[in-house]
């Protein structure tokens, strides 16, 4: 394993054991598969990024983007780069998960339910 890799995956970790008071909030509502029985994942290595909170089976990305999250033209490489990939990415700013919730998690059941279907194989009906 690369040594870039190794380093992303040990800064993943820490950052799952020290996680802002937002991501924790968050966290608490989708744990467990307690949010629309999605399982999400935390702080997770996704080529050369890590991203917040996954949705594995919807190739949904939710981020929570902080104070210090400023740097718009690295957001918008990391988006693209993530996209060409398959995510879809849904972002919330702390304030919003602190003060606003229940809007947070309403907009990110529609994003879920929006999910594209599995598709079929190319003989169809999946055979």
């Amino acid at each position: 394993m690369p040594q870039t890799d190794k380093l992303l995956l040990e800064r993943a970790k820490s950052m799952r054991t020290i996680m802002t008071q937002p991501e924790r909030e968050i966290w608490t509502a989708l744990r467990g598969k307690r949010f629309e029985n999605t399982k999400f994942v935390r702080q997770v290595v996704i080529g050369p990024y890590i991203a917040d909170f996954v949705a594995r089976s919807d190739k949904l990305i939710l981020e929570i983007d902080g104070d210090t999250h400023t740097d718009a033209e690295q957001d918008t490489r990391r988006t693209s780069w993530l996209e060409a990939q398959g995510y879809r990415i849904i972002r919330f700013n702390n304030n919003d998960v602190m003060h606003n919730m229940e809007s947070v998690l309403e907009t990110l059941a529609l994003a879920l339910a929006a999910a594209p279907l599995p598709t079929l194989s190319p003989k169809g009906r999946g055979l």
